[in-house]
């Protein structure tokens, strides 16, 4: 898709520069490319057209420009732009200048087609695993969306790029293995539950602490207790040796002659 948008070339840059423009209803622009950068000056209900039209990446905009020294007329793409977060206006753009005749390198948005899947009908539930796909083709021949046909989809399938079928003058920069769509098996309420609360980890931690404990492999605890029980049969041993040995003689003192 192509648009048409009018910009003037301004001279000054800066911050306080922006300000004036937008509190006169426009609003600052830079178009680079093609070894030249230059300051351009946007109405932003036009460019606001174009925004709410496509994403922007995948636009092709047809440049009119006043008070250029060179080229008038320029093709160009919207590669950026900035949004007041609260106001929700647009307050500046970048624009990438191309020539038609050679290759360019876009970002596609992916688009589902085809309806509800079968196995989302069987209870699945379907991912869209891939947003975007990169592209290499000439600005003629540059698509506004890839599609891709979910319907024969069951559960437990999905679609690779590869799977994806070609256009001529498209090539996909993207790895051939990329899941671009799926349908996930449904999830049981017991499963659900038991990833929520975490019952699994937490029931086996006291059993290998307490295995720990018993075996000696705990740490400090258990060689602890191991002292204590060793300290234990030694005393058990002397006390039992006192009581079973025999009574020494008391030896009577000699008398003295």
């Amino acid at each position: 898709m192509k648009f048409d948008l009018a910009v003037t070339v301004r001279e000054q840059s800066g911050k306080g520069i922006a300000r004036q423009l937008r509190r006169s209803g426009k609003i600052p622009a830079v178009l680079y490319g093609q070894g030249e950068c230059v300051l351009l000056t946007v109405n932003p209900d036009e460019l606001v057209k174009i925004l709410k039209a496509q994403a922007g990446s995948t636009v092709l905009v047809s440049l009119t420009v006043d008070g250029a020294k060179a080229k008038a007329s320029r093709t160009a793409l919207l590669r950026d732009y900035q949004v007041d977060p609260i106001t929700g206006s647009v307050l500046h753009a970048d624009l990438f200048e191309i020539s038609m005749d050679k290759p360019i390198r876009v970002k596609v948005p992916v688009h589902v087609t085809g309806g509800i899947p079968a196995g989302v009908k069987e209870g699945g539930v379907l991912h869209n695993n891939t947003r975007e796909l990169h592209i290499e083709c000439l600005p003629a021949a540059m698509p506004d969306q890839i599609d891709v046909d979910a319907s024969s989809l069951g559960i437990s399938q999905g679609i690779h790029l590869k799977d994806v079928a070609r256009r001529e003058g498209i090539r996909f920069l993207d790895d051939e293995d990329l899941m671009i769509v799926s349908v996930a098996a449904p999830i049981s309420d017991a499963k659900m539950e038991a990833l929520l609360t975490g019952g699994a980890g937490t029931a086996s931690e006291p059993e290998v602490a307490a295995k720990g404990k018993e075996a000696g492999e705990g740490g400090e605890p258990a060689k602890a207790g191991a002292a204590a029980a060793a300290g234990d049969a030694k005393g058990g041993d002397k006390k039992a040796a006192g009581k079973d040995a025999p009574k020494a003689e008391k030896k009577e003192p000699e008398k003295k002659k």
